[in-house]
């Protein structure tokens, strides 16, 4: 790997043209600086685009029911568009880095966000609009979520497997982030301007995404060579793993991104029945909401860290055992302050499995690429090109749990007035995502997965 090759072409791209990190000798001397400064405005460029994704979790919030017309359910399938088209757009944003360079799609991607920022501007500076040009808005916000998608597989790319679980958490973990953030810089706003301005919200993201575009610009880079395509991605698809993952991520991400999103207007509700009125409820919910996102961000860092070191699939296990406890929590909880004990417990821990489920990723396809035969693609391009595509995969399935969150919620709040039904739910579905953690990829040896001092191996090698 020779760092500084083929870096600048005739002044106006930056490429690196052989690019191996598991090269320890060339990773020592400069690899690890170039891998950490990508990895550092690719964080910055995801945790825009989360905030941009959820953006609609706080405009919601200055959006009363006799001025906007929207009522709580709307707002649910508000969040639930949103959250459609950001796990639906991370297929082909998983394949937009190796077509046109890591850097040079971060840069377009920050670009495209400035549509639905100033779409919403409009939006809410004219109130009475139908609901179906607030479902566009928020379906164009999605863009923002596609983000992850390519984020994670340039960053995958970048790093050697022994430090995959931390990069790929850190990259992650530092996207969701964007999701309290959002939330924060919403109670500022309201704190600071009521709560009919919020426009000041969307200009705070017109400007950070200029700093996105710009930082990409001066200080990533492309890398040549093998990566996710469409043959990998068929591939994919006809893999009994990646669709295993995905069922697990569904229950991590999806409970995470859901739960952002729906986090707020439960507790709104919440405060609303406690007999506050709506002004009230509506600060209250945002001093509160923003503590789930922010903790569950951080574990998922801290989830593929630990992986690294004990496996990602004893992590993910753990998780699931402690959400079925959370959502027990929430159920029996008697007061609001106990229900959101709950919730953030559900968020910390969904962020763990975050990181957790996706050390399993590379750790399984790095076990597949050392049984291949002999005269077949070559190990490492095999490794690094399915893994990417299963993280972008799983990343888009994963997202599609959000959208069952809030429509589960939404359906639970139109027949009962309240989450219970909805909390049953969700606590069936950890179970059986531990259940599934358990079997597969814990209790059964398989040479070759998951290559952690001392653990026994437990992916399989083939499907």
């Amino acid at each position: 790997m020779a760092v500084g090759r083929g870096r600048r072409d005739a002044g106006r791209a930056r490429t690196i043209t052989d690019w191996d990190p598991e090269d320890t000798l060339a990773w020592e001397n400069g690899g690890a600086k170039v891998a950490r400064r990508n990895l550092v405005w690719s964080v910055i460029a995801e945790h825009i685009g989360f905030s941009v994704w959820t953006l609609w979790s706080v405009m919601v919030l200055f959006m009363p029911t006799d001025v906007y017309g929207i009522t709580a359910g709307d707002k649910f399938l508000i969040g639930a568009v949103a959250t459609l088209s950001g796990a639906a757009l991370r297929f082909p944003y998983t394949l937009a880095t190796t077509r046109f360079g890591g850097r040079n799609w971060t840069i377009a991607s920050a670009l495209i966000l400035v549509v639905p920022v100033v779409a919403t501007i409009l939006l809410l500076a004219n109130p009475g609009q139908p609901l179906w040009m607030y479902l566009v808005c928020a379906a164009l916000t999605g863009f923002g979520g596609g983000n992850f998608a390519s984020s994670m597989t340039n960053i995958n790319a970048f790093y050697p497997q022994r430090l995959k679980g931390w990069a790929l958490g850190l990259n992650a973990g530092g996207g969701n982030l964007g999701v309290p953030a959002v939330q924060l810089v919403g109670l500022l706003v309201i704190a600071w301007a009521g709560d009919r301005q919020p426009y000041w919200v969307c200009a705070v993201y017109l400007l950070l995404l200029a700093v996105a575009a710009v930082g990409a610009a001066l200080f990533m880079d492309n890398l040549e060579g093998p990566g996710v395509d469409v043959a990998s991605m068929r591939a994919a698809l006809v893999d009994r793993d990646t669709w295993l993952i995905s069922l697990l991520y569904i229950g991590t991400f999806g409970s995470f991104i859901g739960f952002s999103f729906a986090f707020s207007q439960v507790l709104a509700l919440s405060f609303l029945d406690d007999g506050q009125t709506q002004a009230q409820a509506v600060l209250h919910a945002a001093q509160i909401a923003f503590l789930g996102p922010l903790l569950g961000s951080i574990a998922r860092i801290y989830g593929g860290r630990l992986a690294d070191r004990v496996g990602g699939s004893r992590v993910t296990l753990g998780a699931f055992i402690g959400m079925v406890g959370a959502a027990g929590v929430v159920l029996v909880g008697d007061s609001i302050a106990v229900q959101t004990v709950g919730f953030v417990a559900l968020f910390v821990l969904s962020g763990m499995g975050n990181g957790s489920v996706y050390k399993i990723i590379p750790s399984v396809y790095e076990a597949k690429a050392r049984s291949l035969p002999s005269g077949g693609l070559e190990p490492v391009a095999y490794s690094r090109a399915m893994s990417g595509a299963v993280i972008g995969i799983a990343g888009a399935i994963g997202g599609l749990g959000g959208v069952g969150i809030n429509l589960v919620l939404r359906q639970s709040y139109q027949q009962s007035g309240g989450a219970t039904a909805a909390i049953i739910v969700f606590a069936v579905f950890y179970l059986v995502a531990a259940l599934v953690t358990w079997r597969v990829y814990v209790v059964v040896p398989r040479p070759g997965a998951e290559h952690v001092p001392a653990e026994p191996v437990s992916a399989k090698l083939s499907s």
